[in-house]
């Protein structure tokens, strides 16, 4: 007997839910039908999923099982919303996968360009953390990926779209911004300060040491930035990020921090609508983001 995935989908439906009634409920199938697919799937992989005939404690197996199955399904269904919009888009589908800095400034210039060039192209945005869009491109949810990581994918193509430093972003009446002298590394955390994700890509390690003792952590982009303009807090960010919300803010470099975040470009080699791939990624392009090593204003 071949594994199916309504196997898969019925003991993860099971295994959620702890008791096969409210499984069978959101599978729409009854108990016994439930029971029936769960017995087929444990003699197939010769061992038990549950401790008990309860449904609510997995089994050392079962753990494994549910963790690759959810996968699975994700995958599968991901693969089959794909096809259906395929279905019903006459000029295809275009997905773009993006880190939120970045999304928020590629995002609007791409659907503009779209709707007015591609009429018909079905265009899907989704704004996520680099590894998620990583994991997007390999997995096939997405044709154009912008991560603040460098990897090599098959069937991928990967360039550098713009590099640019970290510093201090605080409100423009803030203490910090007004000194004269050079900000040091101590100065950033003296004060109320507010960690960020890209801050975890930075490697000096006097920040990663301050940074391990911030109480507060703010992971939306634009959440971050309206705190920051209450005037109490600072954070590290990179400079483009301003572009978000540039009024009020300020950018300062600090002494001792000199890395830079690298952003790049992923395009899928064989998209389903491979003219406005090539046509969006150089809209993309030339969004008139930093050149590599372009130092920044202080304003």
């Amino acid at each position: 007997m071949a594994l199916k995935v309504e196997m898969l989908r019925c003991f993860c439906a099971v295994a959620k839910a702890g008791n096969l009634s409210d499984a069978a409920d959101r599978l729409g199938r009854t108990q016994s039908a439930v029971s029936m697919t769960l017995k087929q799937l444990e003699q197939h992989l010769g061992g038990a999923l549950f401790e008990s005939e309860r449904k609510n404690r997995l089994t050392a197996l079962g753990k494994q099982v549910f963790q690759l199955g959810e996968a699975q399904l994700k995958h599968f269904d991901s693969t089959v919303d794909a096809i259906e919009q395929l279905a019903l888009a006459p000029q295809g589908v275009l997905r773009i996968a993006a880190v939120p800095s970045v999304a928020a400034l590629a995002f609007p210039p791409v659907i503009r360009h779209t709707t007015q060039h591609y009429p018909g192209l079905k265009v899907e945005l989704r704004d996520a953390d680099t590894q998620q869009v990583i994991d997007s491109l390999v997995q096939g949810w997405a044709d154009i990926g912008i991560a603040s990581a460098q990897h090599s994918l098959n069937g991928i193509s990967v360039t550098q779209l713009f590099s640019d430093p970290f510093g201090l972003v605080l409100l423009d009446s803030h203490p910090l911004a007004r000194r004269t002298a050079p900000i040091q590394i101590t100065d950033v955390f003296a004060g109320p300060f507010l960690r960020n994700a890209l801050c975890d890509q930075l490697q000096t390690p006097q920040i990663q040491k301050h940074l391990n003792q911030v109480d507060v952590s703010v992971y939306n982009t634009q959440s971050l930035l309206a705190m920051v303009r209450e005037g109490d807090w600072a954070t590290l960010l990179p400079y483009s990020t301003l572009r978000l919300a540039p009024s009020r803010l300020a950018f300062r470099p600090v002494a001792g921090l000199e890395e830079t975040r690298q952003v790049f470009l992923y395009t899928r080699d064989k998209p389903s609508a491979p003219e406005a791939l090539r046509d969006v990624a150089k809209v993309i392009q030339g969004l008139g983001w930093p050149a590599p090593g372009a130092a920044p204003g202080t304003g």
